[in-house]
């Protein structure tokens, strides 16, 4: 098996004994062999797949990452009971590592485990490693470790050796704790599919992999499908309703979908679990994982908005921000998800092409985190699921100032009459995130009182596009600094208004009805990103008219043929990107005048035939993303001028000529030649 092909997906579950509430301690083991499963559940061909990683000779280590209670310590366990493991290695040491690792002891258990002798009087860490690596090369049986629960890179990397049929197995939380070679396999352990996600549960809760007869099939596969495949989920809400009766799984039913406890052991064991990934978090990255629970579940969500509640509430840096999301991602603690697959590209302070997504699990996790203590003292005001009224706890305290700094609402069609929340004090939200599925949404009349506010996101989740109302109500918000609109159709803006004016930011996805808007002469505006606009035939004029303009983004606007021919007035833009414009036929010549432009983007842009001389200006290029761009048949000799020029992505006919002017006056230019994707996913709308 090579190393492309040793692993694309891997399902399973070990389910131990259990007492008549299912009740597993799981996590209890140190340093001792673990005691023999009562059944596997999700296993098959793909741990024998799995296996076969750690028979091979070129491979001395294997990672396994997944969120908490993903079935990481299960898996070990499964693969240390099973008889090829056993018969393949003479040694096997099972040590569960933990947050705070007692490494000196871990290291005398190794001794005893393997060596055999009696255990010296370690000086120190450094010292237990010299000798124990210095046995393990006289050493002739074979061995493999299991190091559980993995936290710290620099404690694992003390706990790694060397030696001729040695290896090491590593479960881990974050993907990043493992060092990686040549000799290091890494793997993220995906959740159960369907049917093994119902076999465990139906194991919790009936004793049984399969479901019985007497049960009502629709009401369990509806309380399992609430646990997304996570197995420490699917075995704490089997348990749960082991032995109950049907109005107890109906009640179950309800609250998982509210995202509720249905009970305390629920809570108990789900939580305990979980809470652990994020007890090692330093205070500001705690605070950025609750701040995702401002977002509706089961949806994927742009990572530019959770990036600007960082930069504008949590006053980060974005470099740090967006540095904070890789190590949330690492922690699997959030998933990232790329529309362009590996063609994305951050950078310029533009996340606009990433997308985030979060277990259900991890987000009540942080939902539940973050909504302790008194309701109007909370940092965050979070309704999760939608509502038609007001929440009764929020009802309670409708007259009291709270103190928010997030406010996410979750409602249906609103209209000006129908808000009956204007006794809402909100001033100290400093970002605010409204969710709907409507037809007509009116924005909220108590928004102008928000007088701090910075960031605004207004997302209809309707499979329809949305008429939204009230946007003027923007115009008294002296600190608004982005707005993010998603699916609605707007009326045009006055000219007058003062809405974009004053914002440094604007997102529209998904929107129809702002092509006419004449309001973008002369903003402050530092980025737009237009994505998915259905009805954007030509960019207005003015939409150049943005002197303090860095970054430009329209993407995915299926009926642009032209770009304004003044496009050259953007003259602070340092990026700009025009993906997935099908129809799009040429570049204007203004683009010449960009002379600011570091990162130019015409990828998916199947209509370009040609690029104009003048791209030949643009002296201060660095990176210039021009794969799929199948009609494309000749570069013009003037991009021989682009001395500035880092990277290029093309395909391989336009590779070759660049391949001709790198060798003419870009000598330190990279060519990076792809094959193309053949992918629809651009096209989702």
């Amino acid at each position: 098996m090579t190393n492309k092909n040793r692993m694309d997906s891997f399902n399973c579950e070990a389910v131990w004994p259990t007492t008549p509430r299912g009740e597993v301690n799981e996590y209890s083991f140190h340093d001792t062999f673990p005691r023999k499963s009562k059944s596997y559940v999700g296993l098959g061909k793909l741990i024998g797949d799995f296996k076969n990683l750690l028979f091979q000779t070129d491979v001395s280590v294997v990672g396994v990452h997944c969120m908490g209670g993903g079935g990481k310590t299960t898996l070990a366990f499964t693969l240390c009971d099973d008889s090829e493991i056993k018969g393949c290695f003479g040694n096997i040491v099972f040590i569960t590592v933990s947050q705070s690792p007692n490494l000196k002891g871990i290291f005398e258990t190794i001794w005893q485990k393997i060596v055999g002798k009696k255990v010296p009087e370690f000086q120190n860490v450094e010292d237990a490693h010299i000798q124990l690596q210095q046995q393990l090369l006289r050493q002739s049986k074979t061995t493999l470790v299991v190091l559980d629960d993995v936290w710290s890179r620099a404690s694992l990397e003390k706990l790694l050796f060397e030696a001729p049929g040695y290896k090491t197995l590593i479960t881990t939380r974050d993907a990043s704790t493992i060092p990686r070679n040549a000799s290091t396999i890494v793997y993220q352990l995906p959740l159960l599919n369907k049917e093994d996600a119902l076999s465990l549960f139906c194991l919790s809760a009936f004793g049984q992999t399969s479901m019985p007869s007497t049960a009502d099939a629709n009401l369990v596969i509806e309380v399992q499908a609430e646990c997304k495949g996570l197995p420490l989920a699917l075995k704490v809400v089997g348990s749960s309703l082991y032995g109950e009766p049907h109005v107890a799984w109906e009640n179950a039913k309800k609250k998982l979908s509210q995202g509720q406890s249905i009970s305390i052991y629920h809570k108990e064991g789900l939580f305990r679990c979980l809470k652990t990934s994020i007890d090692c978090l330093d205070d500001v990255a705690r605070k950025c994982f609750l701040d995702t629970a401002s977002f509706p579940e089961d949806k994927k969500i742009s990572a530019d908005a959770l990036l600007n509640i960082w930069v504008y509430v949590r006053k980060m840096e974005w470099q740090d921000a967006y540095i904070m999301l890789l190590e949330l991602a690492r922690r699997n603690l959030l998933n990232l998800i790329s529309n362009q697959g590996s063609r994305a590209t951050i950078s310029y302070e533009c996340a606009s092409e990433l997308f985030f997504s979060q277990h259900d699990v991890m987000r009540d996790l942080a939902l539940y985190l973050g909504c302790q203590g008194s309701m109007v003292d909370r940092k965050r005001l979070l309704m999760p699921r939608q509502e038609h009224s007001l929440p009764g706890e929020w009802e309670s305290c409708r007259d009291r100032q709270y103190k928010a700094q997030i406010v996410s609402i979750h409602t249906g069609s609103m209209t000006e009459n129908e808000w009956k929340w204007n006794e809402m004090n909100l001033p100290e939200t400093e970002a605010l995130v409204l969710l709907f599925s409507a037809s007509e949404y009116f924005l909220p009349p108590f928004l102008k009182t928000m007088k701090k506010l910075k960031f605004l996101m207004v997302c209809n989740l309707s499979s329809k596009r949305a008429t939204i109302k009230g946007l003027d109500t923007l115009s008294s918000l002296t600190q608004l600094r982005s707005v993010r609109l998603e699916r609605v159709v707007a009326p045009t803006i006055p000219k007058q208004s003062k809405v974009i004016q004053n914002l440094d930011k604007l997102s529209l996805s998904l929107c129809e009805g702002f092509v006419n808007m004449s309001t973008f002469n002369d903003t402050n505006l530092q980025e737009l990103n237009l994505d998915h606009c259905s009805d954007l035939e030509e960019l207005p004029l003015a939409m150049c008219h943005m002197p303090s303009a860095q970054r430009w983004s329209v993407t995915n606007c299926h009926l642009v043929e032209k770009l304004p021919y003044n496009l050259g007035s953007l003259s602070s833009i340092r990026m700009l990107r025009l993906s997935a414009l099908p129809a799009l036929k040429e570049l204007p010549a203004s683009i010449g005048k960009l002379e600011q432009l570091e990162y130019l983007d015409i990828s998916l842009c199947e209509g370009l035939k040609d690029l104009p001389d003048e791209v030949g200006q643009l002296k201060k290029l660095k990176e210039f993303d021009m794969r799929e761009c199948s009609r494309l048949r000749r570069l013009p000799k003037s991009v021989c001028g682009l001395s500035s020029l880092k990277h290029v992505i093309c395909d391989e006919k336009i590779g070759n000529q660049w391949l001709k002017a790198k060798a003419i006056s870009i000598p330190e230019l990279r060519v990076e030649i792809v094959e193309p994707q053949f992918t629809l996913d651009w096209l989702d709308d």
